[in-house]
């Protein structure tokens, strides 16, 4: 497949300097004046402070897969209409500069694609060529990383009731596909339906959906303290 094509079938023209298929050369004037500093700086605070990612980060290195804040973070200036995305190429997190500019869009950007590179760590994903196991992370994404937490769905003028959640999760996944692939609206919504039920109640590592940080601080001291009771036997 022609290089450009590809990039544009894989979503990669959404992620300018990942596009390059280089690394940006990083001044020292990039490191400390500029948005990439502070986009370092708010991914430091999520990822020592935020209970998803921590989480997240914990049940990266138990299943074998520990994450460097160097290696697998890069932050990069980005189309205006993603906030980042998960490299499965280089096993990578790109966090968009220049569209987070606030810690709360930080601490769910990065708990969103911590959970795709939980996916690609414990499981043999195909995110290139099985738009089912795309859709399948993408649901769980949308469901476990806050993003349609009651707060962020009232933010965004979404109001609802009778299942409520689970809509907006297949609202997400069906915009996330189709921001990185060249499919049509009803071919993402009838690949997202399939795979909804079995991977909406797919809760690891959280074991709960978590609404809120009050359910992530519990999710995670569960799964911190998970061990304990077997410790003397």
């Amino acid at each position: 497949m022609d290089q450009n094509k590809q990039d544009e079938e894989y979503g990669y023209d959404l992620f300018p300097e990942r596009k390059a298929r280089k690394p940006k050369h990083i001044t020292i004037r990039d490191s400390l004046f500029t948005s990439r500093n502070k986009c370092q700086v708010m991914l430091t605070f999520a990822m020592e402070i935020s209970p998803y990612a921590k989480l997240l980060l914990n049940a990266m290195k138990n299943s074998g897969c520990k994450v460097y804040k160097d290696r697998h973070f890069s932050c990069e200036d980005c189309d205006g209409t993603v906030s980042g995305g998960f490299d499965a190429a280089t096993s990578q997190i790109v966090l968009c500069q220049n569209n987070i500019h606030q810690q709360a869009h930080m601490n769910r950007v990065v708990t969103h694609e911590l959970i795709h590179a939980f996916d690609h760590c414990r499981a043999h994903v195909d995110w290139f060529n099985n738009f089912r196991h795309l859709a399948c992370s993408e649901i769980r994404a949308a469901n476990l990383s806050g993003d349609c937490s009651f707060t962020n769905e009232v933010s965004r003028f979404n109001f609802g009731l009778k299942e409520h959640h689970q809509q907006c999760v297949r609202d997400r996944a069906v915009r996330s596909i189709l921001a990185v692939r060249k499919v049509s609206q009803e071919e993402a919504q009838k690949i997202v339906d399939e795979v909804f039920d079995s991977c909406f109640k797919d809760h690891a590592p959280f074991g709960r959906i978590p609404h809120g940080n009050k359910d992530a601080k519990f999710a995670y001291r569960e799964y911190v303290n998970r061990d304990r009771y077997y410790a003397n036997l």
